[in-house]
């Protein structure tokens, strides 16, 4: 048949060099190896169904093969076919001033990568279910009908969402509808989603807390809306600031968790921000990034319950699963949805349905909670030895904020923020101070460190916080 070839193994583009077709085919798989186009472990075609994509003599591939082999190119081995072998690399000089030391008192940055990791904002990777989340998947594709796999809804599946409501109104005291929820992929996608919406609502400035991200604050200002800081004091966000800032449409608040000054929103703030909103006809955007951590007592229930139809709730899985999940999602007042939806369809970044799939399956399983008990049990384990190390070590630093979520922080004598971190980046601590995430109008008030406990996995864990405790004032 004149496209038997069609039906054969790997395609594999080769322009056959020299003399002779087996030398040309070996010059030609050489020359594809040498320039990185075939990487270590590719698996190449058949010699069968490479000769009769070539149009050549199976003869003439499996030579060529035999001869690449023996030359070291290639490595052959039943079961496993024929495939680029891996090769040593040149070692490239090491930069000036750079050291290879990992382990002890001079650990050192290696190739650019720290020693040890205690920046905020990273769950233990090492500790992602992939057994639990290998079986919701399967399971959830077997189940999946024909159209899960077409466009749909932009909304997100309706099996997740359904699930989600669920699960929020039960673990996180959300008002939650599936039709009012909008799966989104990552905070800031929600969060970009949203600023286009009040953009398009004529809001030209939206609150936001002293001390957070500036990533978010970028992406907010790329809209053209202003971002006032709201004052902050030791009981946190001062909320009832919210009324003299005048021409504020918005506030985004970390209210069960705030990120990174580690305390939560006093409830006369919260009646304070909801009072805010329904007398100015403005929205609370709900940043509920780890909100399922708490460990010296039940969760605060989310803001969103107090009043559903002027709080946009934003959760993740980015802190108790992964980040590389990129799966978020937002419970929307009902006036909302339809503009969401609109700004969704022009920047229409899509959480990968299987992924979907595979959450809605692993949530209504049973699975996402139990992962998500195991994790408080470890995470809390992690502080309370932070706790104990930074007591023993340096009396003069202390632990503040509530008993939850991924990180910690330590607050510093005065004017020694800065020394520390610099003190830790030679030790290859990779650590952060608290004023790395203050606002830019906010005057400078405090020193501490941002410890982010959850990042090192638990074979990383006890030398990352030796380290941390060797630079501690």
């Amino acid at each position: 048949m004149a496209n038997d070839w069609a039906t054969f193994g790997a395609d594999l583009h080769l322009e056959l060099r020299g003399q002779g077709l087996r030398n040309g085919l070996m010059n030609a798989l050489r020359e594809a190896v040498r320039s990185g186009r075939l990487a270590a472990g590719v698996r190449l075609p058949s010699s069968r169904s490479l000769a009769a994509d070539l149009g050549v003599a199976r003869n003439t591939v499996a030579d060529a093969y035999a001869e690449l082999v023996a030359e070291g190119w290639l490595t052959a081995r039943q079961g496993s076919g024929t495939r680029v072998a891996r090769r040593s690399d040149p070692r490239p000089p090491a930069a000036p001033g750079r050291t290879t030391t990992a382990t002890g008192a001079g650990a050192r940055t290696t190739a650019g990568r720290p020693a040890h990791n205690l920046r905020p904002g990273t769950p233990d990777l090492a500790s992602f279910p992939r057994a639990e989340w290998l079986k919701a998947a399967r399971k959830a594709l077997m189940a999946a009908p024909h159209e899960a796999f077409g466009y749909g809804d932009p909304r997100g599946r309706i099996e997740l969402r359904t699930v989600l409501a669920e699960y929020l109104a039960r673990a996180r005291g959300v008002y939650a509808r599936p039709e009012r929820i909008v799966v989104c992929s990552g905070f800031v996608h929600g969060l970009e989603l949203m600023g286009q919406v009040l953009r398009a609502r004529g809001v030209r400035e939206m609150a936001v807390e002293s001390y957070g991200l500036d990533l978010h604050w970028d992406l907010i200002g790329r809209t053209g809306i202003r971002m006032p800081a709201l004052p902050f004091d030791a009981r946190g966000t001062r909320t009832e600031e919210l009324p003299a800032l005048g021409g504020t449409g918005a506030v985004l608040l970390t209210a069960a968790h705030q990120f990174p000054t580690g305390g939560a929103l006093q409830p006369d703030r919260r009646a304070a921000a909801v009072d805010w909103a329904r007398a100015a006809g403005g929205l609370i955007l709900e940043d509920d990034y780890d909100g399922e951590f708490r460990y010296d007592r039940q969760p605060v229930g989310a803001l969103q319950g107090l009043d559903p139809e002027r709080v946009v709730y934003l959760g993740t899985a980015s802190k108790s699963l992964a980040p590389g999940l990129r799966l978020a999602w937002m419970v929307l007042p009902e006036d909302l949805v339809d503009e969401v939806l609109t700004a969704k369809g022009a920047v229409d970044w899509v959480s990968s349905v299987t992924d979907q799939l595979t959450f809605a399956e692993f949530l209504g399983s049973g699975a996402y909670d139990r992962h998500v008990r195991a994790m408080r049990l470890r995470y809390r384990r992690r502080r309370d030895q932070l706790v104990a190390a930074v007591a023993a070590r340096s009396p003069g630093t202390r632990v503040s904020g509530i008993a939850a979520g991924l990180h910690a922080v330590l607050e510093l004598p005065e004017g020694t923020e800065d020394s520390v971190v610099r003190a830790a980046a030679y030790q290859g601590l990779a650590l952060q101070g608290i004023n790395r995430f203050r606002h830019p109008t906010v005057p400078r008030t405090t020193d501490a460190l941002v410890v982010g406990y959850a990042t090192p996995p638990d074979s990383a864990w006890s030398n990352a916080l030796s380290a941390l405790c060797r630079v501690l004032p």
